[in-house]
């Protein structure tokens, strides 16, 4: 990654999540630009997403954490869009299978799948779909950055994959011929809707720094 006028100095930031996988994808890039990258204190209290969009809830968790500690926060809000299920489940992905008891052995991303899959099974294939993902950076005394990724893919029968996190093993980039499951890091960045709405922000913060 290119160096930036603000990467000779560090500044902390808060990622407005405690979603582990998210961190891992997240926090690297961020130290490497200059960011004392931390994720949201346990006490933080539970941030209530009401928006209707991605970048609703992005900036819904950006604003809570930023005003509330005083620090620099990124938030992103993604989930899976499937066509046949018309855009389902869309905002609602981390929170799909809540209305359905867990199996013996299940965690929710295995429940939100299990859904998932049964409500396919009305539908002819392929069943096309994306991720997308929005990310809002929230500064005090700086204007908001918000940037946007998708990642095109189609929606799998059977779970593959040990990596990732979220509906990760059923996701097939027909681009790659892999499921997204069974990527390593770095090829899950390289082609996911997080990378890609990362790399923008990170492009928009150069431009900043170059400006500036």
């Amino acid at each position: 990654m290119s160096s930036s006028p603000l990467s000779s100095r560090t500044q902390t930031l808060i990622l407005a999540t405690r979603n582990q996988g998210k961190v891992r994808e997240i926090a690297d890039a961020l130290r490497h630009f200059g960011f004392d990258v931390r994720p949201l204190p346990d006490n933080f209290p539970e941030i209530e997403e009401t928006g209707s969009t991605f970048e609703e809830n992005a900036l819904i968790k950006a604003h809570a954490v930023a005003d509330a500690l005083g620090l620099p926060a990124l938030a992103d809000d993604s989930g899976l869009e499937v066509d046949a299920l018309n855009g389902a489940p869309g905002v609602y992905s981390a929170r799909y299978g809540h209305d359905i008891p867990l199996l013996p052995g299940e965690d929710d991303d295995a429940r939100n799948n299990r859904k998932l899959l049964d409500a396919l099974s009305a539908f002819p294939h392929p069943h096309t779909g994306r991720f997308r993902c929005c990310m809002a950076l929230v500064r005090p005394g700086k204007a908001d950055l918000v940037r946007h990724g998708v990642w095109e893919g189609v929606i799998v029968d059977t779970p593959s994959g040990n990596n990732g996190f979220g509906y990760d093993p059923l996701f097939f980039d027909p681009e790659l011929g892999r499921i997204s499951g069974e990527l390593t890091r770095e090829e899950k960045n390289a082609r996911s809707h997080r990378g890609k709405a990362l790399r923008r922000l990170i492009r928009a913060l150069e431009e900043e720094g170059s400006a500036g």
